[in-house]
């Protein structure tokens, strides 16, 4: 199997909490578990992105099967990587270790701007 280059950085991020533009506030949490179906990768992760008063802004986790939809259409997956924006909630398709903290900062950062005054 191919080694995933990126999990060590990963791995040494657990239990890490950032400080984020003064008032926000990423937190990382990650553990290697066995593979199974639920976590193919073998990781039981949450990167949160919070507000000042604590509310998650954005999360990427594994820690819950989703169901995305409602109603006789709604889609269920064995795996549980997802992402939370919000009230939203969206499948995340895990493709590797850099890949999850790069699309983590991708999304975070783009609420960052969102949340920054204009100039």
């Amino acid at each position: 199997m191919k080694r995933d280059r990126g999990l060590d950085t990963l791995l040494e991020l657990d239990g890490e909490t950032f400080v984020v533009e003064g008032l926000l506030w990423v937190r990382f949490e990650v553990k290697q578990v066995p593979v199974s179906s639920e976590r193919p990768h073998g990781l039981d992760y949450s990167l949160t992105l919070h507000d000042a008063n604590g509310k998650r802004l954005l999360g990427f986790d594994n820690a819950h099967a989703i169901k995305e939809g409602s109603g006789p259409g709604a889609r269920t997956r064995i795996e549980y990587d997802h992402r939370h924006k919000g009230q939203q909630v969206r499948f995340y398709d895990y493709k590797d270790a850099a890949t999850l903290l790069a699309d983590f900062w991708t999304e975070a950062d783009s609420i960052l701007k969102e949340r920054r005054p204009p100039r």
